[in-house]
């Protein structure tokens, strides 16, 4: 005899809503996963995915860019995409040939519309730029694309032993003028 309810009265955990345990989860820092999409310069973690969590309409997690780095141009489809930076300064170039350029700092946040091509740099040649990403669908789909750089290597140069500073002549053995 059925008693206008879809569920059963007699489970054990009748008392218990179901959102006790299927409901907020919390992901500690040392719970990111890093086997996610990648683009060249720049570590992403994840850390709310539809594997992960169930998510299906949000993609979460952190990225990082070393100092003097920066990201090769990409776009990430479909997808709309919310930086909140955590620490450092970023400088965001974007259009057909990130032509484009805008720069935030720690409590800034950035949008990035779908199938805009862009380029994440650090801006600054000290630390780190921490930030943390959100995405309107759990794939981080990622399509990275070969746009010649027009940014002048003054701006953000990249220098170690194999790229010598462009704002040294010479072989950087003879004094600068």
């Amino acid at each position: 005899m059925s008693n206008g309810h879809d569920h059963d009265h007699h489970d054990h955990n009748h008392d218990e809503p179901a959102w006790k345990h299927h409901g907020v989860r919390v992901v500690h820092a040392n719970e990111l996963d890093i086997n996610t999409a990648q683009t060249p310069g720049m570590n992403r973690a994840a850390a709310i995915t539809n594997a992960k969590m169930g998510a299906e309409k949000l993609w979460a997690g952190t990225v990082v860019i070393h100092p003097k780095a920066k990201t090769g141009a990409h776009h990430h489809g479909p997808v709309e995409s919310v930086i909140y930076i955590v620490s450092g300064k970023a400088r965001m170039r974007w259009g057909d040939q990130l032509e484009f350029t805008a720069e935030a700092g720690p409590g800034d946040f950035i949008y990035v519309p779908p199938y805009v091509p862009h380029q994440e740099i650090n801006a600054n040649d000290n630390e780190p730029l921490s930030c943390v990403l959100v995405r309107s669908g759990q794939e981080p789909v990622v399509v990275n694309l070969d746009i010649p750089m027009v940014e002048k290597p003054e701006e953000v140069s990249w220098v170690d032993n194999i790229h010598p500073d462009p704002k040294k002549a010479g072989s950087g053995n003879e004094p600068c003028a």
